[in-house]
């Protein structure tokens, strides 16, 4: 089968839906299907082989954290022109619902489109306000999928149509094999954070002020922290008391972070808000590092209701701190969750998710069933008026109606 998948985010931008698209196309390539990716990004070098630039994308704040705007003439001509030289049996766009090349293919195929919703909120006053308009376009998707409950009650609440449940996947063995990570290596008991920690939802503020506590009751300890965000405002969050007990790492490639996860004696999760699911949960069971978690429902599905981990009050410094100074303290316990997580982990592993991916394409696109194909005329980005308009038709510019 000949897959063309979209990300709407820029791909040299780390990011979950960037990751899960990355993923499921080295897996859909390895089960022997022909796969291409549209995607934006700061740079067309940065991007692998078999993916398309499609431009940079603007960032817009979403859900608590960043998505990309890219709505444009020019984008609308990548797209149309990638759609026809790519001869898909199926088109399968990620996050469509917001302004982005997402989006625009839903607005220019012709053909069987498969969408995964990613995100979830307990209330979108984007999506409220935003949903109605692009439902006409979306309606045009085939098949639906959602990475957890929580994202397909959003979708289902704000754009229509059900989705079957499929999460978000991990290359387990990736995880479970490899070295660990020299940086990260310490004497006394580690605790891990991993994240974009200049996003408030991420909720770093609340594991800094637990390991006030962690480091009062176990002197040794340390929290290591990894990812993308401003140095010297996080060493201004941190404060000259909690200082000497921080290690920042800094951004990580893939191999870095399975070495990190592998290496942490527990990898705490502190979010706030706005998770559809928790693939860097999934990581660290996987990795062998026992989690502890806020307990947003995303997470709480992840760790089996707590089975796999230890689930915490969001926003409460205290109860993390008392959790986390009990578990550093507790070999045993942590040599439990580690094999709880391990099994758990299986469950998410790409091998199996991507089958069932692979059975929703074969539902709208059967064989022989024809490829996807995109409207308007085959060189000018500016189509002709439309002969059979749709319902926004007369809201569109002209370069985006059906001809």
């Amino acid at each position: 089968m000949r897959v063309g998948l979209v990300c709407p985010y820029n791909w040299d931008v780390p990011g979950g839906v960037q990751y899960h698209v990355r993923d499921l196309a080295e897996t859909l390539r390895g089960m022997g299907h022909e796969v291409d990716v549209l995607t934006p990004a700061e740079q067309e070098e940065s991007l692998p082989p078999g993916a398309t630039w499609a431009g940079r994308a603007i960032p817009i704040p979403y859900n608590g954290s960043m998505a990309s705007w890219q709505f444009g003439v020019l984008s609308a001509a990548r797209t149309r022109r990638w759609l026809r030289e790519g001869h898909f049996d199926v088109v399968h766009v990620h996050e469509p619902a917001p302004p982005s090349v997402a989006l625009l293919v839903c607005m220019i195929a012709d053909g069987p489109i498969v969408a995964t919703f990613h995100a979830a909120s307990v209330r979108s006053k984007v999506l409220a306000a935003w949903g109605p308009v692009v439902r006409p376009w979306l309606e045009r998707i085939a098949g639906r999928i959602a990475v957890s409950d929580f994202a397909r009650r959003l979708q289902v609440e704000h754009v229509g149509g059900d989705a079957v449940v499929i999460p978000n996947g991990v290359q387990v063995a990736a995880f479970a094999e490899g070295p660990r990570l020299p940086a990260a290596e310490h004497d006394g008991p580690t605790v891990g954070f991993l994240g974009r920690y200049d996003e408030p939802r991420k909720g770093l503020p609340v594991l800094l002020e637990a390991m006030r506590s962690v480091v009062r009751e176990l002197p040794g300890a340390r929290l290591l922290v990894a990812g993308r965000g401003d140095p010297d405002e996080l060493r201004a969050l941190v404060g000259p008391d909690l200082e000497p007990a921080v290690v920042l790492l800094g951004e990580l490639d893939e191999a870095d972070k399975a070495a990190f996860l592998r290496t942490v004696d527990v990898y705490c999760a502190p979010n706030l808000m706005g998770e559809s699911f928790g693939v860097v949960l999934v990581e660290a069971m996987a990795a062998g590092a026992p989690v502890v978690a806020a307990d947003l429902d995303a997470f709480a599905r992840v760790l089996a209701d707590g089975d796999a981990g230890v689930l915490v009050r969001r926003g409460d410094a205290t109860a993390l701190a008392r959790v986390l100074v009990d578990l550093l303290g507790d070999p045993d316990r942590r040599a439990q969750l580690t094999a709880a997580g391990h099994d758990r982990a299986q469950d998410f592993d790409w091998g199996t998710l991507a089958a069932r991916i692979v059975d929703v394409y074969e539902t709208v696109a059967p064989p022989g069933g024809g490829e996807v194909t995109a409207h308007g005329a085959d060189e000018d980005p500016l189509p002709a008026e439309p002969t059979a308009p749709t319902r926004m038709d007369g809201f569109l510019p002209r370069w985006l109606r059906r001809s």
